[in-house]
Parts: structure tokens; C-alpha cells; sequence
């Protein structure tokens, strides 16, 4: 039987996505094609040959992506028994369904999609048996990478002098142990993680390194959630590849809970580490129930420098409780504890998504802006009530697009938010950043992708 499993967006990475299921399936038996939207064409011979189009939406542009390509998948092919596997998968049900998906699978979804494989092979073709929604613990095997576009098609390491490094990528686990509230992880995990097995985890790593990877971004949403089990991993690792780096992904409050570990990563060849600020304004950092608060960010920033690391943080600075002071803040922050190196450009932009499912729809106070859930957009779109903070973000997102678009500089990117947030609070007497006192150019190590979602 044949399966197309399709990706449309990873973040610039090769997909793990694909490459964990198609191991299981040609486990199975089945005649596996992997097409990363990303980086190839839609196959229109593999489509129409296909028993099962399966699409992988870890995320939220992949999944709006992937929907859009529905009709056409079964315009080509309308026999096809089409499934919608990975984190956004279920939070996107109703919608799904209603496009012709056939199945949804979330969270642990190799199992689902092994037993949706095999009824299909006995022709069992009906309502869906699988949990849409599967927290079991699997025992994974090594993904198949052997069909999916060579590591050199995606995203890249500087490590700061200007080179390239191939750069691979995997998960250790997945879920999250924490409930924030803005978090697409909670509806479906509800505050659990599942690990990769350790051993599966390094073979993925090895075969990676062996087709060029200098460089591991581990993609797990938390990777202190199982400190343990983490740093065993990039223990062996290094012992096994001394030359290879990698970067991780921490909450906040686990890199202050855990300080004790963080010299680990440092000797072991961690790069930098990716975490979700999301703001400076404790009162925001309360509604989203983040569990850390200003200071701890910026304990967090010290800890890190005086360690010999790189804090890479996030932020949602777009939210209904936004305010023109407050975000110019922000980027006082920003610059003043020197991370404008550290920060992507995106991240002056991001707004409050608002997906199906989202726990921030629990609280009274967001039911009072928020409108009907746009089918096309996948979210509940609001309005923020002070117009000019929107017009803030319209501004903030096209410099930005703009200055990525002429591959300037994330200084001379900031400095046109700055000025931009500057004239939005109509106030000419604030001073404009010492950049002698304020900013360093020190290179910082970086993936060529900007961090979307």
C-alpha cells in the first residue's frame, strides 16, 4: 500500500515529522514517499498513486498550509484517505473533518498511524477507531531520513565568525510538563511529556552527523522537562562527536531551577539556548501563567552570560494587555541587557495567537475581545481596545519583513522599531538608546531561519 506523508513547514528543519512515522510504516510494510513542502514540489504521481495522504502540522503556518493544499490532494486523487497527524492536528478537528480529512491524530501519533495503516491494508475503511488524541508511551525507533531532501536544502549554523555548519535536527521528548496558558501544548498533552529512548535518539543523531551535521538543534519544546534523561544524552553525544554542537530549547524557570546542570551543556558544546520570555510585564507573564516573572528573566540573561552561554529568548510582546510604554520597554530590555544580537528581528512582531483549544479562551477578560474563529486563519482573531498599539504592530512587521527582505542588520532592524515605537506613543522626549553603554556587536551564534510559528 502506498503512503505519502507531507510536510509544508518546519522551520527551516529536515522533518522529524516525517522521518519518525515513515520508519514505523515501512516497518509495516508500506511503500513510504516523504515530501517536504518546504523544499520540493507536490508530486502529483506519488499523490495519485497514494492509499493515504497523511500531513504533519506540528504547527500553526504548517497546518494553514496544509489546508489549503486539500483540494487540490483530492482533486488529483479523490479516493485517497487523507489524515492530519501532529500537534495541531487535533486543536483543528472540526475544521479538518469539514475539509475531507478522514483522520486526526495528535499527540504520540506513530501508533495511530500504524493502526490506521493496517485497517486500511484490510480494507476496514469507516469511521476512525484510533484516539484522536494519544498519550501512550511508545517505544520509538530510528527515524527514516533516507526520502526526505538532503541536510544541505535546510536551515544553517553560524556559529558566529560568518561560516555555515550543516545542521541537523531531532526531539529527546515531547509535551510539556507545564500549563501556559497561551501554549498550543496543553490542550493536548495537559501538562505531560513523553521521551524518545535515549539510544534512538543518538542513532538519530548519528546517521545525521554521517550525512554532514556539524551542528543538533534538539527540538523539544522543554529539554529540561526530563533533565536527566537530557543530559545524559548530550553527554554521550559529545563523548561520541566532540565536534559537533548543538542548541536547546529551556523554560525560564527550569534554567534558574537547574543552574547546577548548565555548565553540562556549555562543556558538552551547547551553542545557545532558546526560551520563551514572551514579555517583561509581570502582569502579562501572570495571565499567561508562565511561572517566572521580570527579574527572573533577567537573572536568567546573567546566569546564562556569566556561565559562557548564549540566552536566545522569544517573546509575544503583541497582546491585548500590551500597552505603547510597555513595549517600548521591552526593548529597553532588550537592549540594555545587550541581547539585541540575541533576539531575532521576528520577535519585535509576533502577536498573541488565539488557536482552537487555546486555555487563554477559559479566562473572562479574553471573551471580551475576541471574535468568532475565522475557519481560513485557524484562530480567534482580536482587535487590541488602544488602536494605536495596533497600528504599532502593522508598522513593527513591515520594517521588520522589510529589513530582513535587505538583509540588514538586527541593530539597524532594532533601531528602526525603536523609532517606530518611539513616534507611536507620540513622545519626543524620550531618550534614544547610548548604544556605546547599551549595545555590543559580539557575534552570536544563529540558524539561518527566522523563529516562526
Amino acid at each position: 500500500m502506498n503512503v505519502v506523508l507531507i510536510s509544508t513547514y518546519e522551520l527551516g528543519r529536515q522533518p522529524f515529522g516525517l522521518a519518525s512515522p515513515a520508519a514505523w510504516l515501512k516497518r509495516e510494510g508500506a511503500r513510504v514517499t516523504c515530501l517536504d513542502l518546504a523544499v520540493q514540489g507536490l508530486d502529483r504521481r506519488a499523490i495519485a498513486c497514494a492509499d493515504l495522504v497523511a500531513f504533519c502540522v506540528p504547527m500553526h503556518t504548517a497546518t494553514r498550509i496544509a489546508a489549503s493544499l486539500v483540494a487540490r490532494i483530492k482533486a488529483i486523487n479523490p479516493r485517497v484517505c487523507l489524515c492530519f497527524y501532529g500537534l495541531y492536528a487535533p486543536l483543528n478537528e472540526d475544521h479538518l473533518r469539514r475539509l475531507g480529512a478522514d483522520a486526526i491524530l495528535g499527540g504520540e501519533f506513530e501508533d495511530g498511524l500504524v493502526s490506521l495503516y493496517r485497517r486500511l491494508l484490510e480494507g476496514q475503511i469507516g469511521s476512525q477507531t484510533e484516539p484522536v488524541i494519544s498519550l501512550a508511551r511508545q517505544d520509538f525507533i530510528t527515524p527514516d531520513r533516507s526520502g526526505l531532501p538532503g541536510l544541505a536544502h535546510y536551515a544553517t549554523l553560524d556559529p558566529g565568525d560568518g561560516t555555515r555548519r550543516v545542521t541537523g535536527y531531532t526531539e529527546a521528548s515531547r509535551g510539556c510538563k507545564h500549563v501556559c496558558r497561551h501554549c498550543p501544548i496543553v490542550p493536548v498533552y495537559g501538562g505531560r511529556f513523553r521521551i524518545v529512548q535515549r539510544d534512538v535518539v543518538l542513532a538519530d543523531v548519528r546517521q545525521q552527523v554521517e550525512a554532514g551535521a556539524r551542528h543538533i538543534t534538539f527540538g523539544d519544546p522543554d529539554f529540561f522537562n526530563g533533565p536527566g534523561h537530557a543530559i545524559s544524552i548530550v553527554e554521550a553525544l559529545h563523548c561520541e562527536f566532540p565536534g559537533v554542537t548543538y542548541d536547546v530549547t529551556i523554560k525560564i524557570e527550569h534554567l534558574l531551577r537547574h543552574a547546577r546542570l548548565l555548565p553540562i551543556l556549555r562543556d558538552t558544546g551547547c551553542l545557545f539556548v532558546t526560551s520563551a520570555a514572551e514579555s517583561v510585564d509581570d502582569d502579562v507573564l501572570a495571565i499567561l501563567d508562565k511561572r517566572h516573572t521580570r527579574q527572573d528573566f533577567v537573572r536568567a540573561v546573567s546566569l546564562l552570560r556569566d556561565i559562557g552561554l548564549t540566552l536566545c529568548p522569544t517573546f509575544v510582546p503583541f497582546t491585548p494587555w500590551t500597552t505603547l510604554e510597555g513595549y517600548r520597554d521591552l526593548l529597553d530590555h532588550v537592549a540594555r541587557l545587550d541581547l539585541i544580537e540575541s533576539v531575532s528581528p521576528i520577535q519585535y512582531a509576533i502577536r498573541l495567537l488565539l488557536p482552537a483549544g487555546s486555555k487563554l479562551l477559559e479566562l473572562p477578560t479574553v471573551q471580551e475581545f475576541v471574535d468568532e474563529f475565522d475557519p481560513v486563519a485557524l484562530c480567534y482573531p482580536w482587535a487590541h481596545p488602544d488602536a494605536r498599539v495596533d497600528r504599532l504592530h502593522a508598522g513593527v512587521l513591515a520594517a521588520v519583513k522589510e529589513g530582513q527582505g535587505r538583509k540588514l542588520s538586527r541593530q539597524a532592524i532594532f533601531r528602526k522599531v525603536w523609532h517606530l515605537a518611539r513616534e507611536a506613543a507620540a513622545s519626543k522626549s524620550a531618550r534614544f538608546l547610548l548604544w556605546d553603554e547599551h549595545y555590543s556587536n559580539a557575534p552570536i551564534p544563529r540558524l539561518s531561519e527566522p523563529w516562526y510559528c
